[in-house]
């Protein structure tokens, strides 16, 4: 149950930042209590998943699929480069997520 609140709370960090995006600094009411809700949600299962699991592997999971969700957001709603470059180095944070799900 750790690592789905964990995947959960990763998935939550993507709609926060893309939210960010949409609140205008904060001056838009909707985007904004939606963008706050989807922080504290993230927070509140990383804090959980952290019961079970090494914090150093809670977080770093957490980071990096909010930071791949994000970036591939961009990419698909911001029309943000898809470069080669850019694909291959998502490709070994993808890689680097799966191998400490593996080795935890």
């Amino acid at each position: 149950m750790a690592w789905v609140s964990l995947i959960v709370a990763g998935l939550l960090e993507v709609c926060w930042a893309i939210g960010l995006k949409y609140t205008n600094g904060f001056t838009r009411p909707l985007p904004s209590v939606l963008t706050i809700a989807a922080i504290v949600a993230s927070m509140y299962l990383l804090a959980f998943a952290t019961k079970s699991l090494p914090i150093g592997t809670a977080y770093a999971v957490w980071v990096g699929v909010g930071a791949l969700g994000t970036a591939i957001a961009g990419i698909v709603l911001f029309g943000e480069s898809a470069a080669p470059a850019r694909v291959v180095f998502l490709a070994l944070l993808l890689a680097s997520i799966v191998g400490l799900k593996a080795n935890a």
